[in-house]
């Protein structure tokens, strides 16, 4: 599909009328300046002047079809013909067969799945029923961890972006983090026996094991960028279950491919034999991105509960046809085009990549992840010390991402971190161009690293 163009005097209109008009998130409005876009395909969109950007942050870390995929798109339509909306006190074809596609990936026999709108929603959700469940209030998170921007999401998460909310909701108690590289005890993996881990049933005990209803974690970096070691999870669960805690994974951007698995957790779990978490909260790539939708998995143990105790919660539009339908198709496409399988082939190739262009480049102090999903950390030359203090992102990074945008690529960065995530569905050939201009552009961070 061609893009479709504007003279350079309308593109100038419509930035103007979205500035006017709209609040956008994450930033100081008089900050925002940013192209209006106008179409996609693939891991490409492009603006209304018709640039094109090769799209290495899947939009917002989830358009993991890339853009306009014809058998998500098609599925939409066809469920708009058929019926726009079913409130859940009736059923949904789409809605029944998308939660068994959903329960039987998360290796959860005898599950069930509550559908809402976003991962705010659902990481709120699972601590209520995890609550309830459990006859307990406590929850035990980690700071530099993200879970959602309503208010109790973000104190649930141990995030700077939350600093100007808490208090929040009671009974929220945050871990320290598995930050290897920058490890918050001051030993060294894996000399460090995981204490990261027992870190979170130290706090279980000083808590009172009785208080305490759950832990929640991401199992693979957000935008904070930690990644865990592989034994992390493990020992969480065994932990959860000594404590008889319930194991919440917050895999809303981790899901559906991100890490090479269906599910981050499960990358650990095969290796280990660990079980599967209690609940998962599931977004973005549970449609996509093409509607919005989020979901908790419940495994039988918690599903269980609510077969004679009411689910005290809802929404207007939980399990919301379009949405499920979107999802339901996103789901058979991963399947069908083998992609969790790629996203971890590929990403192996591209951890490669990025491991070699290390070598090159004094600035970047360490890379983490797996599958399409890589954070790497910058520091200054010759040694560990940051660029910027978290939270702030380096003047340099900035310019990295207006630089990429005038090469043809969309970029995301936080604090002193390049995230890169492109869509499962990114040619090989287009990830490798990517990758050489990214090589060229970190020449001006390796500048910046030397002062």
């Amino acid at each position: 599909m061609a893009p479709t163009l504007m003279d350079p005097h309308t593109a100038d209109e419509w930035r103007a009328e979205e500035k006017a008009f709209v609040l956008h998130t994450w930033t100081a409005q008089s900050q925002w300046n940013a192209p209006t876009v106008a179409g996609g395909s693939g891991a490409w969109f492009w603006d209304v002047q018709g640039h094109r950007y090769l799209d290495l942050s899947a939009m917002a870390e989830c358009s993991h079809l890339g853009h306009q995929h014809p058998a998500v798109i098609k599925a939409i339509k066809r469920q708009a013909d058929e019926m726009m909306f079913v409130t859940s006190g009736w059923g949904n074809r789409a809605r029944a067969l998308l939660a068994k596609k959903v329960t039987e990936h998360a290796q959860m026999p005898g599950g069930k799945v509550f559908f809402a709108l976003g991962g705010a929603e659902a990481n709120e959700t699972a601590v209520k029923m995890a609550r309830w469940v459990k006859g307990r209030q406590k929850v035990i998170t980690r700071h530099r961890s993200y879970h959602g921007a309503t208010s109790g999401a973000m104190e649930l998460s141990g995030d700077n972006r939350g600093w100007n909310y808490s208090p929040g909701p009671p009974g929220v108690i945050h871990a320290l983090p598995p930050y290897c590289y920058r490890c918050p005890f001051g030993l060294t993996y894996p000399g460090c026996n995981i204490h990261c881990g027992d870190h979170i049933a130290e706090l279980i005990e000083w808590e009172g094991p009785q208080t305490v209803a759950a832990v929640l974690v991401e199992p693979a970096a957000g935008t904070n960028g930690i990644t865990a070691p592989p034994e992390y999870w493990p020992r969480l669960c065994e932990i959860c279950d000594r404590y008889d805690v319930l194991l919440v994974a917050d895999e809303v951007m981790s899901g559906f491919g991100r890490t090479g698995e269906w599910f981050a957790w499960q990358a650990s779990s095969s290796q280990s034999k660990a079980g599967a978490p209690d609940m998962m909260t599931l977004a973005k790539g549970l449609t996509a991105a093409y509607m919005p939708l989020s979901a908790v998995v419940a495994n039988k143990k918690v599903a269980d509960y609510f077969e004679d105790h009411t689910l005290e919660t809802g929404l207007t539009y939980s399990g919301h046809p379009m949405s499920c339908a979107a999802g339901l198709a996103a789901v058979e496409t991963y399947e069908r085009e083998g992609l969790i399988v790629r996203s971890k082939e590929l990403g192996r190739w591209m951890h490669s990549q990025l491991r070699e262009m290390a070598q090159d480049h004094p600035s970047i102090g360490d890379i983490r992840g797996q599958g399409l999903f890589a954070q790497i950390e910058f520091v200054k030359t010759g040694s560990k010390e940051a660029l910027a203090r978290w939270p702030q992102t380096p003047p340099v990074l900035r310019q990295l991402v207006a630089e990429g945008r005038k090469r043809e690529m969309s970029l995301a960065v936080r604090g002193n971190m390049l995230i890169l995530c492109p869509p499962l569905v990114i040619e090989k050939n287009d990830l490798a161009m990517g990758l050489e201009v990214l090589d060229e552009l970190l020449g001006m961070v390796d500048e910046a690293a030397k002062r």
